[in-house]
């Protein structure tokens, strides 16, 4: 059998408000305070772009961390935030997930977590 190698939470969030899907510095602001609540430590700075066309542009992040990475990507047309923490250090996935949901005031959320390897 395989010793597992990393974790990977996967969070789907509905319901946020818009404005909080289209708001950059909300987004920027949020890998770090993530990383502090499941004591995680930020490599470099978070990565932010906006892309896509239509119903489907928006902005999305990466937090480098120093056991993997944070991805966001925010959906602006649908109010809905798509999240996942890959790592190969155990974290505390309800932790996360309740943060997440309350820091972009979801109005419902499903979360995945894998043990990977």
């Amino acid at each position: 059998m395989h010793k597992p190698w990393g974790q990977l939470l996967t969070l789907d969030l509905f319901g946020c408000p818009n404005e909080l899907m289209k708001d950059v510095e909300h987004l920027r602001a949020f890998s770090k305070l993530l990383c502090a609540e499941i004591n995680m430590t930020p490599h470099g700075d978070t990565l932010i772009d906006r892309f896509g066309e239509g119903d489907i542009e928006g902005i999305s992040s990466m937090q480098f961390i120093k056991t993997s990475s944070i991805t966001v990507h925010l959906d602006e047309v649908g109010g809905r935030a798509f999240i996942d923490i890959f790592s190969c250090k155990k974290f505390d996935a309800q932790k996360a997930g309740a943060f997440a949901r309350e820091y972009f005031k979801a109005q419902d959320i499903k979360a995945f977590n894998h043990i990977r390897g």
